[in-house]
């Protein structure tokens, strides 16, 4: 009986082992595939969508469900007049301002990458720009873009 027991604890020590090894090794396989992929450059990737920024954000108010499927996760380049941006040391935000809600405004917000906060101080109300951008959705008053570039010469 002794030896019996002894052979089973052999065995499910061996299981054990077996699945400690395939789960080191599934993990570094995420790790490498996953978790480590290089991720894309939205400054330098071409724009998937062109479109106007009043356009854009008109068709996210009213049907959003449908163009969050089609914009969002993609690299998308917008023409439009600048109405605002929001400028601290860590971030700048160029702002195209379509309406009024309950909250404030609304309209297109693009997060700028740090290379570009210098031109996005040099802004102007009404100025004709062109921004592309990764599109991270609609949050019910603001199309969002990040990672965003001007295509505008400044």
């Amino acid at each position: 009986m002794h030896l019996i027991i002894r052979k089973l604890m052999k065995n499910w020590l061996k299981i054990l082992l077996a699945l400690a090894v395939i789960g080191i090794i599934a993990a570094i396989l995420v790790y490498v595939f996953v978790y480590n992929k290089p991720h894309k450059n939205i400054e330098k990737a071409k724009a998937e969508f062109t479109v106007n920024a009043d356009s854009l954000f008109h068709q996210f108010q009213q049907n959003s469900e449908f163009y969050s499927q089609k914009y969002n996760g993609k690299v998308i380049e917008i023409t439009g007049k600048i109405s605002k941006t929001e400028l601290t040391d860590s971030s700048a935000v160029a702002i195209f301002v379509f309406s009024q809600g309950l909250f404030g405004d609304e309209g297109i917000r693009c997060n700028m990458l740090p290379k570009y906060f210098p031109d996005a101080r040099k802004l102007v109300t009404g100025q004709e720009v062109s921004i592309k951008g990764l599109c991270a959705g609609y949050n019910g008053t603001d199309v969002v873009l990040d990672e965003c570039s001007f295509k505008t010469n400044f």
